[in-house]
This record gives C-alpha cells, sequence and structure tokens, in this order.
C-alpha cells in the first residue's frame, strides 16, 4: 500500500485491533458493476447522501460525468478527487453546485486509489482500492486489457468502517480546499447512520449481484484462463454481497451480534461428528453463515410432503445435485450455485413431527443440513440467552440442551439431538471451538475448495466465553 494513501490510513487504524479490516482483489470490470450498483441505489433515494469519489484521472471521472449530473439530484454533496487533466473541470456536471472537483496531485498516493463513499441516514456503502503498481503484478507484468486491471482494498456496508472512511477523505481534502474540508465535516456530522434495514439491504444486494451478473457477461472475448479469472472475481463478489447482507443483520441484533458465526462454527463441528463428506461441510457452513436473511425466513416451498423420502434424497441439498427452486427465497436463487444453501434455509423451520414450516415435511424428508441447522441454531440462541446470567459455563450449556431436549421428537431429529449431546459434553469439560470469521473479501472459498487456503481466517477461542 501507498504510503499516506487514505487505504493505508485505514488499514494502519485496524492492524492491531478487534476487528482487522480484510482486503482482496478486485478487477475492474468487478469495481465497475459494484460501483454502478451502489450508485444507482441512490437515484431510487432521496436521502441526501454525502457522496466522496476518487477516479484516479480525470478522463475516468468523464467516462461518468452525466450519471453523476443525475446522482447529483439525489445528493447533498458530491466531492470528486482526481488528478487533473483534459477536460476534468470544464465538464457541464463540474459546475453544479453541489458537486465538488478536487484535482490530486501527481505524487499524491489518492491519485492511485478508486473510492467511492457514499453517506446517508439509513444507506451507507462504499468501495474503497488502490491500483497494483506493476511490480505487484509479478512475471506476467502488466495487464494488455483494461479490464483486467487490478486493485487492491474492500467494500462494505457497514456503517461504522463506512464513517471512518470518510473522515480520513475529509482530512484529504482539507490539505487542498480547508473551507471545503470543514463544509463536509460539517455536513458529515449532521448525518446519524444507521445500519440500513433488512428489506433496504435486500434490495441494494440484489441489485449488486444483478449488476455483477450483467457485467459477467458483457466482458469481453478473452482467454481462456482470463477469462475464468474475471468470471471468479464477479461471482466471489455475488456471495461476498450474500454474505455483507447476513453481516448486517448480525450487526442490527445488538443482543446476538455474532450469531451467524457461531451458529456456523457449531454447525461445522456437527457435520465433522456425523461424518459428512467436505463439500456437504461447507454448504452446510454457507447455509449457516446466511440462515438470518430475513427475505428466506416466510419462503414458500415447491416440496410437498407426497415426495418420498428416496424420490426427494435425489434432488435434496443433502446430495452434490441441484435441489428444487424455492419460489420465496428470491434473495439467493438469482445464483444458481446457491440455490441449494437457499433450500437448506428455507426448510430449516421445518418440524421433525411434520407440524413446522414451509411444505410440512416430516422427520427424514427434511432435508439433513436443515434439520442440523434448525437445532444449532436454537442451540445458540438459548446459549446466548443464558450466558448473561451469572450461571457457570457447564450450567449454561446443560440448560441450553435441555430446552433443545425438550423438542427432541417434535421439533428436532433426536438422532441429532443425540449428536449435540455428545457436543456439549466436550463443551462443559472444555473444548473450544474455531470460531471461524470468512474474509467477506474473497468468497468463493465457501463453494470451491481450491480457494480455501486463501479466505479463511481462524483463531481457537471458546465461541461461548463469558
Amino acid at each position: 500500500m501507498l504510503q499516506g494513501s487514505i487505504l493505508q490510513q485505514l488499514e494502519a487504524s485496524h492492524r492491531h485491533s478487534a476487528r482487522p479490516v480484510h482486503f482482496g482483489v478486485y478487477y475492474k470490470n468487478t469495481l465497475v458493476a459494484l460501483c454502478h450498483a451502489l450508485e444507482d441505489h441512490i437515484l431510487t433515494k432521496d436521502n441526501g447522501p454525502l457522496v466522496i469519489a476518487a477516479f484516479q484521472q480525470g478522463k475516468w471521472y468523464l467516462q461518468e460525468a452525466q450519471r453523476y449530473a443525475d446522482i447529483a439530484q439525489h445528493s447533498r454533496e458530491i466531492v470528486i478527487m482526481a488528478a487533473a487533466d483534459a477536460g476534468f473541470a470544464e465538464h457541464p456536471t463540474g459546475q453544479l453546485p453541489n458537486i465538488d472537483l478536487v484535482g490530486l496531485a501527481p505524487d499524491d498516493p489518492v491519485a492511485q486509489e478508486w473510492h467511492l463513499i457514499i453517506l446517508a441516514p439509513d444507506y451507507t456503502a462504499m468501495v474503497i482500492c488502490q491500483e497494483l503498481s506493476e511490480a505487484d503484478y509479478g512475471s506476467g507484468g502488466l495487464p494488455t486489457c483494461d479490464l483486467e486491471r487490478k486493485f487492491y482494498g474492500l467494500w462494505t456496508f457497514e456503517p461504522e468502517l463506512v464513517e471512518e472512511t470518510a473522515e480520513l477523505a475529509i482530512a484529504h481534502i482539507k490539505d487542498y480546499h480547508p473551507e471545503l474540508g470543514l463544509k463536509l465535516s460539517q455536513q458529515k456530522q449532521a448525518i446519524h447512520p444507521a445500519i440500513c434495514p433488512g428489506s433496504e439491504v435486500a434490495t441494494v444486494v440484489a441489485r449488486v449481484v444483478d449488476y455483477l451478473k450483467t457485467g459477467q457477461g458483457n466482458l469481453p472475448i478473452l482467454t481462456g484462463s482470463h477469462q475464468k479469472f474475471l468470471d471468479r472475481n464477479l461471482v466471489s463478489n455475488e456471495i461476498q454481497a450474500f454474505l455483507r447482507m447476513a453481516q448486517l443483520i448480525d450487526l442490527a441484533d445488538t443482543s446476538n451480534p455474532i450469531a451467524a458465526t457461531e451458529v456456523a462454527s457449531v454447525a461445522e463441528t456437527m457435520g465433522q461428528l456425523l461424518d459428512l463428506p467436505a463439500w456437504q461441510i461447507k454448504r452446510l457452513r454457507l447455509a449457516a453463515l446466511l440462515h438470518r436473511i430475513d427475505p428466506l425466513q416466510n419462503a414458500e416451498s415447491l416440496i410437498t410432503p407426497s415426495y418420498s423420502t428416496t424420490a426427494y434424497q435425489e434432488t435434496s441439498p443433502s446430495c452434490p445435485l441441484a435441489c428444487p427452486l424455492v419460489p420465496g427465497a428470491q434473495a439467493l436463487r438469482i445464483m444458481p450455485r446457491l440455490r441449494a444453501i437457499a433450500q437448506i434455509i428455507t426448510h430449516q423451520s421445518e418440524w421433525w413431527n411434520g407440524t413446522g414450516e414451509p411444505a410440512g415435511l416430516a422427520g427424514d424428508d427434511i432435508p439433513l443440513e436443515s434439520r442440523i441447522l434448525s437445532l444449532v441454531a436454537e442451540f445458540q440462541l438459548q446459549v446466548n440467552q443464558y450466558k448473561y446470567s451469572s450461571k457457570s459455563g457447564v450450567e449454561i450449556f446443560s440448560q441450553a440442551l435441555d430446552q433443545c431436549r425438550k423438542q427432541q421428537s417434535t421439533r428436532f431429529d433426536p438422532k441429532l439431538v443425540d449428536t449435540l449431546t455428545l457436543l456439549v459434553m466436550g463443551l462443559q469439560q472444555g473444548l473450544d471451538l474455531p470460531l471461524m470469521t470468512p474474509k467477506v473479501s474473497s468468497g468463493l472459498w465457501l463453494l470451491d475448495s481450491r480457494w480455501d487456503s486463501h479466505s479463511q481466517s481462524s483463531e481457537q477461542i471458546s465461541i461461548y466465553s463469558k
């Protein structure tokens, strides 16, 4: 990272914190689709966001100038930073009263960065990246295709991180225009961002995924390996969009803010105790990370109780084949590779005795991953409720398990309750489970084992420490 750049300052401030920032590599085609999706959501709202962008060079700004004229009509203030060159300041968009242009010095490290920071009371988002240097590209050298240019950074909806980055950007702007910097500081102070409502996040995520898929279809014809890398980068960001959505849902629940991560850890361990194959455990883990996504909670299903166990197994998420589509689970159905995940999440509300929803499935007709997810989510919820009491860890685990046992053979699979009992015995004797927070900047490892070594972050800690 370039010393003094906004990206470097953000990384440095989180380097030794409890929540380090995880960065990834993005191709230009991915960033274009991401930025357009996040920008266009502004056009659907009238919440007056503060928008700060960095375009590296004025010529890139000129390609987006008309879009920014439209965005300005829905924004309180837009600031665009770029290295000054022909046409940058003369374009009509630059003359609008709520658009300010900041010409960056040639040696300014921000001139090598690509930023989009959106700050509004009910919508925060950002892309913050820095282009790789020639040395970073290695022996392959600089790319010949513009869309293959690579950038290092991240994108997120998280309000606190967006606010912090906005402060760094405003401080940088003050070095060029103190009065403008002061005005931006005042405007930022007037905005009190909160985590987006679930429905709002779902809308933005759907737009991001749609734009990424459109970008994938518009790629030029490249050599096989280059096409594969560009495709993977787009698909990885589609998965990231859903993971970020789940992350916000967790953050919004102040009483249980890491539920998805804890459920994923316990579910994965359950899968290992049941000796499930690696691909199934991986899919179970992804379903656990996404299991609280609101649009999926009341989804309808095409599966009916009339399906025989044998017939259902052929299309169940427990098999590597694609499962039936779930009409109500539109958020995940957008991606074919996540249809099985949508099915697992949809049927987590089925009951072992057949009285659950949405399809009234019973016994082994319920997908195995759905049965595991249902039980583990309830166990985690009970532990979370008890852990703020004065009880010891052993008592907390026992009481949480007892609550699950009360619903054995009615709501929960009795065999899985027995497996959970073994796991709880281990926890009571000091077993520490790996609380693994995936680097959301690289989502493909959840579907593709070849990415595992590059995309996991874990530390051995007790997931239910008081």
